[in-house]
């Protein structure tokens, strides 16, 4: 069963664990006034994929962190570097320009 929080005119909030069927309160266990209404919170929303923007979300800083770990040499691919496999293939080109 669902939690409901509801409100009464004069500012008391109060939670009612209640099925979907059974009718609202219609005055606050506090005071005694009503008409009470129901209080809505916004939720929270991811989307993610392809199509979404990392910048779109307000935590940022996950990405910036990791992208910093990369940057320092932690994220070590195994292989040469771009710089690395140029100069080589210019050595071979000219060893084999020499024979």
């Amino acid at each position: 069963m669902p939690t409901y929080e509801y409100r009464c005119p004069n500012g008391h909030l109060f939670e009612v664990f209640k099925s979907i069927n059974a009718p609202a309160p219609e005055k606050c266990p506090v005071c005694g006034e009503g008409p009470v209404e129901v209080v809505l919170h916004p939720v929270a929303v991811h989307f993610k994929g392809s199509g979404f923007y990392s910048t779109d979300y307000g935590r940022g800083s996950r990405k910036k962190d990791a992208a910093k770990e990369d940057a320092s040499g932690s994220g070590d691919s195994g292989g040469a570097s771009e710089k690395e496999t140029k100069t080589g293939d210019k050595d071979t080109k000219a060893k084999a320009a020499e024979s």
